[in-house]
């Protein structure tokens, strides 16, 4: 199947990770796997991911996972897009936490800069600006506390439960995109 869309969901592969900060691409990309997923996940070495085809109404989507860590992100996408031969710009979508937007806020864009995100870093280093993201906003972390500890933690039971009532805006946000 040739995806029309692959949307990846920016984060750190492994159980250190599961439910840090920093692994809110993942968690949205559940969500969407469940709104539109078809069959199981399955490790593919050659994109250095674990992919799930999807549809929506009659679209073929791909949601992918990558397994590069987050500074590495650009490997995995760069990998699928090459594959498919998609056009960034207009046929992938990047979920990404990001600690400048209010917590639980999702904002759709459909270019601009990386900010401190390393995962966007690595794929404006590849792609240049222009492809399009919805940033997941995780808000401002605690004054003094080191960014990059602060992502990597754990999420109270507060923030997950405000990111998982956020998500539920992402299928709404998808079809928008497609149709």
């Amino acid at each position: 199947m040739k995806p029309v869309l692959a949307i990846f969901g920016l984060g750190n592969h492994g159980k250190a990770y599961e439910g840090t900060r920093h692994n809110a691409g993942f968690m949205a990309l559940e969500k969407l796997a469940k709104e539109f997923g078809e069959g199981d996940w399955q490790d593919k070495q050659k994109f250095d991911g674990d992919i799930l085809e999807a549809r929506i109404g009659i679209a073929p989507i791909l949601l992918v996972k990558p397994k590069t860590y987050m500074n590495l992100s650009a490997d995995c996408v760069r990998k699928v897009v090459d594959f498919y031969k998609l056009d960034p710009t207009t046929q992938i979508v990047i979920l990404s936490d990001d600690i400048d937007i209010p917590l639980g806020e999702l904002r759709f864009r459909a270019s601009g800069g990386p900010g401190t995100h390393n995962g966007l870093k690595s794929l404006v280093d590849v792609y240049g600006e222009a492809f399009p993201r919805i940033r997941i906003g995780l808000g401002e972390p605690p004054k003094k506390t080191d960014l990059s500890s602060w992502v990597l933690s754990k999420m109270t039971t507060e923030e997950r439960i405000a990111l998982q009532e956020s998500f539920e805006e992402l299928p709404s946000m998808i079809r928008e995109f497609i149709f």
